[in-house]
């Protein structure tokens, strides 16, 4: 496929997605507090945000909640008494992942909730469930994704497999999802084109989700966006499990729409995310989540390596090789 858009001109499919909540409340157990989570809903309607992810709905049999904040559960009253009936132009997403959801109950009607999108998370093998809540949520009158994780982990057939099969499903939207952040632009670019044939196919959108582990989060939003991807997550100074996200200071510099505005982001990062740093959350790039990264393996070895404040980079990475 050819390149979409250049550098000089905005395209107006394009549509932000701040999931600073819900990733970030990876590396914090959801621990919030609602003075942050105000500040970010109203920097991100000043900021031109399109969506804004609340977490996760997450089951209260599977999780215990008092080891979560509440966005691991996003009930509709939590978010109400953040957005009201959200008078604003952006729109409320929460993820759903398999196996990890009764979405036949936690997930009401469109018309009674003050949600706009539900985002299903699924690993290939889990496709036959996840339709099922896609055609679920659609059922119940919501715009629904799917977000395919660690597809640098899957089998290419199984992939074109899992495409097809939520083409022919109710979803309105694929997402990449490149968990592991071990993908470079140039696979980035082969993917996005694999992905983007499907969406032309069933009339959907495409949406990038990266991780930083080899400092790429960011390339690979944009390289994802020049093929023509239009959803793009970020979250703000990157904030989310081990390495973090595509920051959403560096992709607003990047997007030439009038319509986002950089500076509510900055005095959000000033007043708010650095704070919570000092607190002592921890994320980030770092040598554990490169080597990861570069492995193609799961950070959560890398995860524990750096709360356990380890610096024998050259051990942890031979132990990574005989895994």
């Amino acid at each position: 496929m050819a390149q979409k858009g250049d550098l000089m001109t905005a395209r107006s499919d394009i549509r932000v997605l701040d999931a600073t909540i819900r990733d970030g409340g990876l590396v914090n157990n959801f621990m919030f507090t609602d003075d942050f989570i105000n500040a970010l809903y109203r920097t991100n309607v000043k900021a031109g945000i399109d969506v804004m992810e609340f977490g996760y709905k997450a089951s209260k049999e599977l999780f215990d909640v008092n080891k979560f904040g509440k966005w691991k559960f996003c009930d509709e009253e939590s978010i109400r008494s953040i957005v009201g009936d959200n008078n604003s132009d952006m729109k409320i997403s929460v993820m759903a992942d398999v196996g990890r959801c009764d979405y036949k109950k936690d997930i009401i009607d469109r018309k009674d909730s003050v949600i706009d999108i539900i985002r299903v998370a699924t690993y290939v093998h889990q496709m036959p469930a996840a339709i099922e809540m896609i055609e679920d949520a659609k059922n119940k009158g919501y715009t629904v994704t799917c977000n395919i994780m660690a597809i640098s982990n899957a089998k290419e057939a199984d992939i074109d497999q899992a495409l097809e099969m939520v083409g022919k499903s109710g979803a309105d939207g694929i997402y990449i999802v490149d968990s592991y952040g071990a993908l470079y632009p140039e696979q980035i670019r082969a993917v996005a084109d694999k992905y983007l044939e499907v969406a032309d196919k069933y009339g959907m959108f495409i949406g990038m989700h990266a991780h930083n582990n080899q400092q790429l989060a960011f390339a690979n939003t944009i390289e994802a966006a020049a093929r023509g991807v239009s959803y793009l997550d970020a979250t703000m100074m990157s904030m989310g499990r081990g390495a973090g996200n595509c920051a959403m200071e560096l992709l607003l510099n990047f997007l030439k729409n009038p319509k986002y505005n950089v500076f509510p982001v900055l005095k959000f990062l000033e007043e708010h995310m650095l704070p919570l740093k000092e607190s002592g959350a921890v994320w980030g790039y770092d040598i554990p989540y490169l080597l990861t990264g570069r492995l193609n393996q799961h950070p959560s070895a890398a995860i524990d390596f750096t709360k356990e404040k380890r610096t024998d980079y050259a051990a942890f990475y031979t132990d990574l090789l005989d895994k």
